[in-house]
């Protein structure tokens, strides 16, 4: 189901009307409804929505903005469901938009994805339009070829290595040559697409399995469940590793594998029982070792935020994450954001008992420039000095300011 006009419903409180006016020709008005484009509105009319079906989200309805997409395990609970949802809009006179709206179907498309009982596939609407595409006559074909491709990377196994031949054409400095490895790149990824495998969608009520694995100059990791004692694949993920991290021990490396798949996947593992598989045994005997270097000790602390059992896998068995960690992807971007080794919360509360003013006073009664001020005067953004009043002078490129 598809609401009408989803942010004109809801309805802005008198006193804050003011606060949305804008002129036109014709004067100066206010809106009475949340209007689009404002800074907080998505965030506005997701909570509302999240409140009205507060008793119904992940049991008979997901929602995603104005988008509602009701289910059931048979076709009598379904109906029951969908009966319950109506009425829920009818008593908050949610309006919803008859002509987008899809009822008793056993698949959709949501979200770019093609969602049934098997799983979750690429939408057939944009393989199609891919499979229409003549070659690419330049670069930005290229890359707007690649970014269309790069939507449903996560179903192409092998993805950086497939499209290494386009990617070399994105480099700067590099004549445009579309060759044969280019053709092969672009004819075989057109192919993968149509083939891709389909993916679940993740069972909170389940454990999940998470296989990591590090070679010389990566990480990878398989995010997945099982299913009948059958393993089945929830996410792809690989990381190329930045030059200070190619330095590093090969057990740093392992660890550092498990840290950025905890990363990569957080939102999926928060609160869930995690079983971690690694082809490094000695992974298994650091939790509990006091005397690692600082950089494991941290990442050790680091992963009791998460309910999680390490057990040892053999390489030959852990051949998905193996193979996605020795994929070489040298095409890499300076944009594309590294492993941060710290997690969101890790910060939170957090308080600064240092005072603004602290180095301004020590350097009044000492007269030593403290060292954390050298880079400001290496700069030349702010020099300062002590005037005979008693009085700190900060000479800036704003002006005077005196403390």
């Amino acid at each position: 189901m598809d609401g009408y006009s989803g942010y004109n419903q809801i309805a802005v409180d008198p006193k804050d009307q003011e606060k949305m006016t804008f002129t036109c020709p014709y004067g100066v008005f206010a809106y009475r409804r949340m209007p689009f484009g404002l800074c907080n509105a998505p965030a506005t009319f997701q909570r509302c929505m999240l409140s009205i079906f507060s008793d119904m989200v992940e049991k008979s309805i997901e929602v995603f903005m104005d988008y509602f997409s009701v289910f059931g395990p048979s076709f009598d609970t379904y109906l029951d469901n969908l009966e319950k949802v109506l009425q829920r809009c009818v008593e908050t006179n949610l309006v919803l938009n008859w002509e987008k709206c899809q009822f008793m179907v056993r698949e959709g498309i949501v979200l770019g994805h093609k969602i049934s009982c098997k799983g979750i596939e690429v939408d057939p609407a944009k393989i199609d339009v891919i499979e229409r595409l003549p070659p690419p006559l330049n670069v930005k074909g290229v890359r707007s070829f690649l970014g269309h491709a790069g939507f449903y990377r996560r179903f192409i196994k092998d993805f950086s290595k497939i499209a290494k031949p386009l990617s070399n054409l994105l480099n700067k400095d590099v004549a445009f040559k579309f060759d044969k490895d280019c053709s092969a790149a672009f004819q075989t990824l057109k192919h993968k697409l149509t083939t891709a495998p389909v993916m679940i969608a993740p069972d909170w009520s389940k454990d999940f399995e998470l296989i990591c694995d590090a070679s010389d100059y990566a990480v990878s990791a398989v995010l997945g469940q099982r299913h009948d004692k059958v393993f089945h694949a929830i996410y792809y993920a690989s990381k190329v590793l930045n030059e200070a991290q190619l330095n590093y021990a090969t057990i740093e490396k392992e660890m550092l594998a498990i840290v950025f798949a905890l990363e990569k996947f957080r939102s999926y593992l928060i609160g869930s029982r995690v079983v971690i598989f690694t082809d490094h045994a000695a992974i298994k005997h650091l939790l509990a070792k006091a005397d690692s270097k600082p950089r494991l000790i941290r990442w050790v602390l680091l992963l009791q935020e998460f309910d999680i059992t390490i057990k040892d896998k053999r390489g030959s068995e852990n051949v998905v994450a193996d193979h996605l960690s020795r994929l070489k992807n040298k095409e890499i971007t300076k944009e594309e954001p590294e492993v941060k080794g710290e997690f969101p919360d890790e910060f939170l509360l957090q308080a600064d008992t240092r005072p603004w003013f602290a180095d301004m006073a020590n350097y009044k009664a000492t007269g030593i420039i403290q060292k954390n001020l050298i880079g400001i005067r290496r700069r030349n953004s702010c020099m300062i000095h002590a005037s005979m009043s008693g009085m700190i002078l900060i000479y800036s490129r704003q002006g005077l300011i005196i403390y």
